[in-house]
């Protein structure tokens, strides 16, 4: 019973993985391929070949085998590192706030009445 149990999670852990790194493959295709340059990151290219053996091998084989790990692996590289270096190129990023530091009222800095 508890095997039954401990089967079902993991089907439910890989089936988000799944969604998961086809939502990063999404994204990845949306992104420009000049971006991929300007962040000296792979190419978009490259990427996409990634994420999609990534999804494919998430939503075939069995999560506890070698493949999808390292689908996952590729999916966690993409999301950590790949995807806020071009977001940060593209200028969507959330980078630091332009026009001030975060005590600056309507009128100008906040200094505490000094």
């Amino acid at each position: 019973m508890l095997i039954y149990g401990f089967q079902s999670i993991l089907s439910w852990v890989q089936l988000a993985l799944g969604v998961y790194a086809a939502v990063m493959l999404i994204d990845a295709a949306v992104r420009r391929e000049d971006a991929y340059r300007a962040a000296s990151k792979q190419t978009k290219g490259m990427w996409l070949i990634f994420l999609a053996l990534a999804t494919a091998l998430l939503f075939i084989l069995p999560i506890m085998s070698f493949l999808p790990v390292i689908g996952v692996i590729a999916v966690i590289v993409y999301t950590v590192d790949v995807r806020p270096a071009l977001r940060e190129v593209s200028g969507s990023g959330r980078g630091p706030r332009r026009g001030g530091s975060s005590s600056d009222g309507p009128y100008g800095p906040y200094n505490g009445g000094r």
